[in-house]
């Protein structure tokens, strides 16, 4: 059933509310950043439950975005969008007031599922909503938003953070959550798919089980061992590490969830993962470039504000203000994206885009030390969020152009998963290289003196444990070990940028598949919501 025609002023005031959705999960996933180091002081939480503060949320969000996207087109998407940020909202409040690391991260797992509700529901109203050279519009403000978020976050979090707590980093989602749900109820209709699937219960549950286990084992893998564990989890008694069967166990639940799908859709019946759709050039090579460009391209807003605060002794809300380089340049890209909009190729803005967060992460990878000026890092940021804002508003375009409107919830659900499944990788890869390479350097600097190696042990498992804290620590002891401490958490994220690099540059070389012959839109094609 097809509503009204949606008036302009009605449509792109409803833009204004969804890009804010928008900007509440992508704030949330940044702003935590530069508030870790206080959580861990005050929560004494690890290294490794620093990632998972992280990943429990970016997890969750990838595990359940095809679903909720399912769900969207059957039982409105409008309505999916405010359940979600009424979820989201509220366990934030639960977030603020944890008294523990554990209930942070159940906590999180909650803001996942929220934040998997509101992001395709936001992809598919707008797929609905406009067309042409509007719709690319409103695609370049949707995907600016996260860019410029993306370090908005870290400066409110860091402002929060400093003057107040880092619990309100958590607690400004909720006068946030009640802007959004009356915005949207104001001036967003709903809309339907006409002819709604029903969700394939065991895809999702294969789907959840995939990522579940690969990215424990990718988070896990330098805690427990590779191989064999000297220091297994206490419901594992083997003598072989638990990583080698997470890692068979994603494997088996990847071919179960192919072969599910293939047999659902030849007996006509839904699946979790639009397989048709992988029939369009655009949206399976888009698939495929988003969840590699993902992959490398936030990594290093995990890295940089534990080095700023730890190394450089920067407060949060001064590396606030430093990461806001990135989101001056991605609000470069959000000016020059609407600009260019029909007069330029998406895919070349998307490649260009792609060049730029190269050049930004080697440019950061190569001025970071332990004595390196806030301008210089700076700088990279900016290249770098520049980048970020036309490669994420046009791969979005890209990648839905060719999609039909009825399927554009499953659609927009399945690229978000790509993207979303790419930025758990890269957090829990280059969260992995990070600390495993903070380890190894600092270690390798210890060898070389005098101490006894059981010491030499503490020394690197305090530092790392305590994701750089512990280096404040060190200081009042020894200023040489302390100094030894700050020059290996300077190698660290230079190896974590520079391979956020490596991952782009696949991701520009996937981008090559995106070239072949597509069809053209209806630029005249009246706006629909349903």
């Amino acid at each position: 059933m097809t509503d009204a025609p949606v008036s302009d002023r009605t449509r792109w005031a409803g833009l204004v509310f969804i890009s804010i959705a928008v900007a509440l999960i992508i704030v949330d996933s940044t702003i935590v950043n530069v508030a870790i180091p206080s959580v861990v002081d005050e929560l004494d939480i690890t290294s490794t439950q620093v990632q998972w503060v992280q990943e429990s949320y970016t997890l969750v969000f990838a595990a359940l975005l095809l679903v909720f996207g399912t769900l969207a087109d059957r039982f409105g998407r409008r309505r999916i969008l405010l359940i979600g940020v009424v979820i989201f909202a509220l366990s934030s409040v639960v977030a603020a007031a944890a008294p523990t690391g554990d209930l942070l991260i159940a906590s999180r797992v909650v803001q996942g599922v929220g934040g998997a509700m509101i992001l395709p529901a936001t992809l598919s109203l707008i797929n609905a909503t406009f067309r042409g050279r509007e719709r690319g519009i409103a695609f370049a403000v949707w995907g600016s938003t996260i860019g410029g978020m993306a370090a908005v976050g870290p400066l409110l979090g860091g402002w929060l953070t400093t003057y107040f707590s880092w619990r309100w980093a958590f607690g400004i989602n909720l006068p946030l959550g009640i802007i959004i749900v009356i915005g949207v109820l104001v001036f967003v209709r709903e809309s339907r798919a006409d002819d709604p699937q029903r969700v394939d219960v065991v895809g999702a549950a294969l789907s959840i089980v995939l990522f579940t286990s690969l990215v424990f084992g990718l988070i896990e893998g330098r805690t427990y061992g590779w191989w064999l564990s000297d220091t297994p989890p206490g419901f594992w008694t083997a003598d072989i590490s638990p990583i080698p069967f997470a890692f068979a166990l994603a494997l088996i639940a990847l071919i179960a969830f192919i072969a599910w799908g293939l047999h659902r859709q030849r007996v006509g019946r839904s699946t979790m993962i639009a397989f048709g759709l992988f029939g369009i050039a655009s949206f399976r090579n888009g698939n495929i470039a988003a969840m590699i460009v993902s992959l490398g391209e936030f990594g290093i807003i995990l890295s940089l504000p534990l080095w700023l605060q730890n190394v450089l002794g920067y407060d949060a809300l001064q590396t606030g203000f430093v990461l806001l380089a990135l989101a001056g340049g991605a609000f470069i890209a959000s000016g020059l994206a609407g600009a260019t909009s029909g007069k330029v190729s998406p895919l070349g803005v998307v490649r260009f885009g792609i060049v730029a967060e190269i050049v930004g992460l080697v440019i950061v990878g190569l001025v970071i030390a332990v004595d390196t000026p806030w301008w210089a890092i700076a700088g990279g940021l900016v290249v770098y969020g520049f980048g970020v804002g036309l490669a994420t508003a046009q791969l979005t375009g890209v990648v839905l152009a060719d999609v039909p409107v009825s399927q554009s919830g499953q659609a927009s659900g399945t690229q978000s998963t790509s993207r979303q499944v790419g930025s758990a990788l890269g957090i829990a890869i280059l969260g992995t290289i990070l600390f495993s390479s903070l380890g190894t350097q600092l270690a390798d600097r210890l060898a070389d003196d005098d101490l006894p190696v059981g010491i030499q042990t503490t020394i690197v498992d305090l530092v790392v444990d305590s994701a750089g804290s512990g280096i404040a620590a060190l200081e009042v002891r020894s200023p040489e070990v302390a100094q030894e401490a700050r020059e290996a958490f300077s190698e660290a994220p230079r190896y974590s940028a520079f391979s956020a690099a490596g991952f782009l540059g696949l991701g520009l070389l996937a981008t090559i598949g995106l070239g072949g012959r597509r069809r053209r839109q209806d630029a005249s094609a009246p706006p629909v919501s349903r």
